[in-house]
């Protein structure tokens, strides 16, 4: 017995008559063929197979009988399937169905087992099985009952042809319904796939019912073929990858091999023709580019595959969302996080969530979850505001179509409203409209006047007892439905999304992991209430741009062939009120349209916080769903190892591990099993697991640990609903995760304060793949922070978790060298954690020039025209490689060059203070914050907050680099004017370096000058008290003069002097 992609073959039993037979998959009838005749399905041992399990054989399964294992031929009236091309004796190819011309007009269909697709015949490779089995699955709370007490996880039950599955060898002495055969769950799976097809055919030919006549054009042309064609795309894939064109991809590629060869041949001669004197200056240099590049190194290798991804929203609703029919899309939760009211203005939150609530998806399938990490009884009103609100704004989005669906962005638009609009009452209605959000804004705005005092007892809730939360850092866990399925009506009657506010327990003495742990609560708290089979967080300043943004990544999620190894789908991050040359490169462009771009054509995005829609699978700490091509070693293992060697221990049982993960069965939970040591799962995975590995694993909670199980999400239907809110607090308190692999191994990781990266990485590191998705239309918007020291202190931060990470155990040098992380990935990976270090060669390589004005010296000696050759191809190259780089990628030259500018900002400042922040904080065990005070402003006007000045210690450093260098520009001309024209020509060549570092300072240079070009004094004088302390030094230890000239020049007096 052998089971082979969910589809079931037997060996060894002997059938001698087909005759009365029953077919030995479904039970039923073999039946008769078109000519009459007694179905054969095989010619070779006439094993008694009917006609749909045959067809379900040959399109979904293994293409093989059961008995002999000889492949399926084509029979008469029989699609054609990929592989029939190879058979050499196919069955009646010339005559593929039996046609009689009638009216001469088209072929008469005879049959009922006709393929309705033309491209199956015509386009055998791109062909995707229809979905064959499905069930609606919602994030409702069902109702308990006694009479059901487990539930059975739908499986999908098509599998991508064009993908290997692996086979897993069973004990052939077990009792074959053990195995599926004529079990219930196996005849419905073939009944669901017959009845899908007879409905498929009867939609068409009650259309057209000319169609199995002769008046019909079943060829793809007039009326019938494009109905015939909407069926055929049901069966296609639901993205494609949109290749770079090769003519610009493969120039790329060899100026970067050519800029890698004239790099070497640069440090040939950098290290052979040292500065005799200046050795100090040029040993420094030497060894700062040698950093840049490798930096450049790590950078660049990841961008060698690019590639573009094009979605099909179409093809997904004709697929799981068809009108008039239940739709099958699978259920999302939607966190939302937020911690500090004031910080982050709950008029912004409420925007977030009004276009969540407002997304175009089922609303029985959308779940938004909204985490207050400081318990703030300012975001508890104003939700519940919200929530009011959104009962009028919804229904007026859905009705008029309207983007984005956060009102305030919404109105804000400087465009014609009234585009495309035909409905003759949306003027009226989008003014009322107007009138009501402008309402709802002053009752927000007041909640927040009302909080900027506290009252000494602590707030109070209109019931007259004390608010839990007055104590944000000790108090009980707290949930509140705003909406849900019981009363979430909107103005029109129609249901809601379901809201929920949720604020974990927290007390003093436990370590609590900031926005990690709120994360992992929501987890828990979501898998308890409605248990999405998808999750999709983002920050609570980050809204719905699109209201296609869940279907957008669902066309990864639910595709067959993509869905079961991918672990999220991330979406690039795009930014409002941003001032129009973008100073301090805040849309960060450069990462999100060029390397993101690269890392999707290795192994997928790293995870960057928000926008992003995650397999709760994956978060889960479960394998992917891996074929054997997936499993095989990586190119550069394969082509240092050899192809034929035998394939090492590690390697098999990974395989046979990941084999287990993907024949994994439908599992059915009972929640007193789970109770009682889960005894009676059929899962292989609970089979494996132990009571005590269940609860060490994911905490001890029977309905949250049932829920894991659940590939497909929905509720277990013999809880009781009363009881979950109950057991939603209990996984929300403080103990919940201690001895548990919570934050370890399971949702979000703890260690660091980018706990993105470390996520992304570890689900990586077990094989999964992520996909970048990035439509036309932005599917997400947020704002950032536009003023210099803002903008600083949060690349600090994120500069910060980069060295927490690269001091843990899960650094991407030395972490998980056995596993699936491909090694291109694990090059990204190490780049984004090594990339603080490079402050320190930076800002080294900064204060060169400057030096060299000063002592006049250079790092370089005067060089042959064959070596400036190298130096001219050197920065050809450079400038080479950026500009193909915006040719492939769309990006202006101004996003690159502001990217530049902002490296060198970031390298000389926040980066600086990441590096000693973090070895403070990992070998002394210094924990030290760099706080940031606002300075009074009294600009208005737009990009008023670009112009404040906030003082932050992260300004001194770049500062000083820049008051040295022009300090040393003004000296270097000085000595060029006093010393005659012959000077001139080496003073060029220091200047051209100074001028370099001042230019890509230049943005920070505005920045402390403010719109009216005023510098705050306490910069200067730092900045000149560290300028004169470093020159006065430089005078003292003067290291370019030896002690013999020191001493001529002491001795020397007199009018020579």
């Amino acid at each position: 017995i052998m089971l082979h992609g969910g589809l079931l073959c037997l060996l060894g039993k002997e059938v001698k008559g087909t005759v009365g037979q029953a077919c030995q998959i479904c039970g039923d009838t073999v039946g008769v063929s078109a000519t009459g005749d007694v179905f054969v399905a095989c010619n070779e041992c006439a094993f008694p197979v009917c006609r749909p399990c045959y067809e379900y054989e040959r399109k979904d399964g293994v293409k093989c009988c059961p008995q002999c294992k000889t492949r399926y031929k084509r029979l008469k009236g029989s699609p054609r399937v990929p592989g029939d091309e190879e058979e050499e004796d196919v069955d009646d190819l010339d005559n593929e169905f039996n046609y009689k011309q009638g009216n001469g007009k088209g072929p008469e269909w005879q049959g009922e087992d006709i393929d309705l697709s033309s491209s199956s015949r015509h386009e055998p490779h791109h062909r995707i099985p229809r979905l064959t089995s499905g069930q609606q699955m919602s994030g409702e709370i069902p109702d308990a009952s006694p009479d059901r007490h487990s539930i059975r996880s739908p499986t999908s039950s098509y599998v991508d042809p064009s993908v290997p599955v692996p086979v897993r060898i069973v004990d052939p002495s077990k009792d074959l319904n053990s195995y599926g055969l004529n079990s219930v769950d196996w005849k419905e799976r073939v009944e669901s796939w017959r009845v899908k097809q007879d409905k498929n055919m009867m939609q068409v030919t009650s259309k057209y019912p000319d169609a199995r006549g002769g008046g019909g054009d079943m060829e793809g042309t007039g009326s019938n073929g494009e109905d015939m064609q909407m069926v055929d795309d049901a069966r296609l894939p639901l993205s494609r990858i949109v290749p770079i064109p090769a003519n610009q991809l493969n120039l790329y590629r060899i100026v970067i091999i050519l800029r890698l060869i004239i790099l070497c041949f640069f440090f040939q001669y950098r290290v052979s023709h040292p500065v005799r004197d200046a050795y100090g200056l040029w040993l420094v240099s030497v060894i700062c580019e040698i950093w840049f590049a490798l930096s450049w190194l790590l950078d660049q290798f990841p961008k060698w595959y690019p590639i573009n991804r094009e979605t099909y929203l179409d093809r997904l609703a004709l697929r799981y969302d068809r009108e008039g029919e239940p739709s099958q899309l699978c259920p999302i939760d939607i966190f939302v996080s937020t911690v500090d009211p004031l910080k982050e203005p709950p008029l912004i939150t409420a925007n977030t969530v009004l276009s969540i609530l407002a997304v175009d998806y089922p609303v029985d399938k959308v779940s938004c979850y909204v985490s207050d990490d400081g318990s703030a009884m300012l975001t508890f009103e104003s939700l519940s505001e919200t929530a009011e609100f959104a009962r009028k704004w919804v229904p007026f989005c859905k009705k008029h179509n309207i983007e984005p669906r956060a009102p305030e962005f919404y109105f804000q638009q400087k465009i014609d409203y009234l585009k495309d609009k035909i409905q003759p009452s949306f003027v009226k209605e989008r003014r009322a409209m107007k009138r009501e959000y402008e309402e709802f804004k002053i009752r927000i705005n007041a909640l927040v006047a009302k909080a900027q005092k506290v009252p000494e007892e602590g707030w109070t809730m209109a019931d007259g007892t004390a608010w839990p939360g007055n104590n944000p850092r000790d108090h009980p866990g707290m949930i509140q439905v705003f909406l849900g399925h019981s009363g979430g009506l909107d103005t029109d009657g129609n249901e809601l999304p379901r809201l929920v506010y949720v604020s974990r327990e927290k007390r003093p003495g436990f370590q609590h992991h900031k926005k990690a742990g709120a994360m992992n609560a929501l987890i828990r708290v979501s898998a308890v209430l409605t248990n999405g089979a998808y999750l999709l967080n983002v920050d609570c300043d980050h809204y719905f741009n699109s209201s296609k943004a869940l279907r957008e990544a669902m066309c990864f999620m639910m595709d067959p062939a993509l869905g079961r190894k991918t672990c999220y789908v991330q979406f690039p991050q795009r930014f409002d009120g941003i001032d129009l040359h973008d100073r301090y490169a805040n849309r960060n462009i450069v990462f999100f349209d060029i390397n993101m771009k690269g890392l999707d054509g290795i192994q997928g995005p790293m995870y960057v916080g928000t926008g992003c829609c995650f397999n709760r699978q994956a978060l889960y700490g479960y394998d992917p769903v891996l074929t054997e091509a997936d499993l095989e070693p990586n190119i550069v293992v394969k082509s240092c190892c050899g192809g034929r060697k035998k394939k090492s221990k590690s390697y098999m049982d990974n395989k046979n591990r990941m084999m287990k993960r993907t024949e994994s069965s439908a599992p059915i939970f009972n929640m007193e099993d789970i109770e009682e040591g889960i005894e009676g799962y059929e899962d292989e995975r609970s089979m494996l697991m132990s009571q005590k590995r269940l609860e060490k694993r994911f905490g001890q909670s029977p309905i949250f640990t049932a829920s894991t199980f659940m590939t497909q999400g929905g509720i277990p239907p013999s809880t009781n609903p009363a009881s979950l809110l109950k057991e939603a607090i209990h996984v929300i308190s403080c103990g919940y995760e201690d001895k548990t692999e919570w934050g370890k191994e399971i949702g979000w990781i703890y260690g660091s304060v980018t706990e993105d990266i470390l996520t992304g990485f570890k689900m990586h590191a077990r094989g999964w793949i992520s996909i970048y998705c990035m439509p036309p239309r932005p599917c997400f918007k947020g704002s950032a922070p536009i003023n210099l020291s803002d903008r600083l202190n949060q690349v600090l931060r994120w500069a910060l978790g980069s060295v927490e990470i690269l001091f843990s155990r899960h650094c991407p040098i030395w972490y998980n060298y056995g596993g699936r992380l491909k090694l291109l990935e694990r090059v990204a990976y190490i780049n984004t954690i090594v990339y603080p270090l490079t402050s320190l060669p930076l800002i080294a390589y900064c204060v060169l020039p400057a030096i060299c004005l000063l002592t006049n010296k250079f790092i370089i000696p005067e060089i042959s025209n064959y070596a400036g050759m190298f130096f001219i191809l050197m920065f050809a190259s450079i400038f080479a490689t950026g500009i193909l780089e915006l040719r492939w990628s769309g990006v202006g030259i101004e996003d690159w060059w502001r990217n530049e500018q902002f490296w060198v900002i970031g390298g000389t400042s926040a980066h600086l203070f990441a590096v000693f922040q973090g070895l403070l904080k990992v070998l002394a065990g210094i924990d030290t914050n760099f706080t940031v005070t606002s300075k009074a402003n009294d600009e208005d006007g737009d990009f008023a907050e670009l112009y404040v000045f906030k003082w932050t210690s992260l300004l001194i450093p770049p500062t000083t680099v820049l008051v040295i260098n022009l300090v040393g520009m003004v000296a270097g001309i000085s000595y060029a004017i006093n010393s005659g024209y012959q000077s001139w020509g080496p003073l060029f060549g220091k200047l051209f370096f100074s001028i370099w570092v001042i230019l890509h300072l230049y943005p920070f240079l505005k920045g402390l000058m403010g719109k009216q070009n005023r510098t705050p004094t306490i910069v200067i004088v730092w900045s000149i008290l560290l300028a004169s302390i470093f020159s006065l030094l430089w005078v003292k230890i003067d290291p370019f003069i030896s002690d013999t000239q020191k001493a001529v020049a002491m001795g020397q007096c007199g009018v020579n002097c």
